[in-house]
C-alpha cells in the first residue's frame, strides 16, 4: 500500500473532521500509546513543500543527538512532538536530520548551553519524535517550536517553526502562518503533537 493510501487528504479532513490513526511509534522504538492525530500536511492532495521560516536570533549548531530534551530542574507541560519526513512524491526520507530548539516554560531561550535543544534522524520510515515541553510566552511572539530539516545527502536546509492551534496570540503574531499548525491531542501525560514535513 502506497503512503498516500494510507493517509487521508486534507480535503477527506475537512470534510469528515479530524480522524484518528494508530498509534505512532517514537523514533528509538518506544510506543506512543493511544495516538489519535491526523497527519498534516497530506503531501498527495496536491501541497507545496512544508513552508520555510525566519531562524531568529537563538539557533546553536552541534545540538546533541538525543530525543528527549527535558532535563533536571526544566519544568513546564510535557509534549510529544513525531511527524514523518516525506518527499513531494510521499516517499519517507530515512535519516532526514530533524533539529528542534524552543524557550522554556518562561520564555527563555538557553543561550550559553544545549538546554531544550536537540536532534534526531528519521527511522526508516520517515519518522522522527522528540520528548520536550510548552514552549513559554515573549513579548511578541505566539508559541511556536523551531525546526530545521535537512534530506540525507542533501546541503539545502528547511528552516521552519510548529505553531500550536488556538493560541491568542496566533492572531498578533506576524510570522505566524496557519499552514505550519501542529495537530494536538491530549494525553494523560500531557499533550501530543504531530507535524509532518514535506521537503
Amino acid at each position: 500500500m502506497k503512503r498516500a493510501d494510507r493517509f487521508p487528504s486534507r480535503r477527506q479532513l475537512l470534510a469528515e473532521g479530524v480522524v484518528g490513526i494508530p498509534g505512532l511509534i517514537l523514533a528509538g522504538g518506544a510506543a506512543l500509546a493511544e495516538q489519535r492525530l491526523a497527519p498534516t500536511p497530506a503531501c498527495h492532495d496536491g501541497d507545496e513543500p512544508t513552508i520555510a521560516e525566519t531562524e531568529g536570533p537563538f539557533f546553536k549548531p552541534r545540538s546533541p543527538q538525543r530525543r528527549d530534551l527535558r532535563e533536571p530542574g526544566i519544568e513546564g507541560d510535557a509534549v510529544e512532538l513525531s511527524g514523518y519526513v516525506l518527499t513531494r512524491a510521499c516517499q519517507p526520507l530515512a535519516g532526514a536530520l530533524v533539529d528542534l530548539w524552543h524557550a522554556d516554560s518562561n520564555g527563555d531561550y538557553d543561550n550559553t548551553g544545549f538546554r531544550l535543544r536537540g536532534h534526531v534522524f528519521t527511522d526508516t520510515d520517515g519518522r522522527f519524535a522528540f520528548r520536550t515541553i510548552m514552549p513559554g510566552l515573549y513579548p511578541g511572539r505566539t508559541r511556536h517550536y523551531h525546526v530545521k530539516v535537512q534530506a540525507p545527502g542533501r546541503s539545502r536546509m528547511l528552516t521552519t517553526q510548529f505553531y500550536f492551534p488556538n493560541e491568542r496570540r496566533n492572531r498578533t503574531d506576524g510570522l505566524f502562518r496557519r499552514e505550519l499548525v501542529m495537530q494536538i491531542a491530549e494525553a494523560g501525560h500531557g499533550l501530543l503533537a504531530r507535524f509532518d514535513v514535506v521537503l
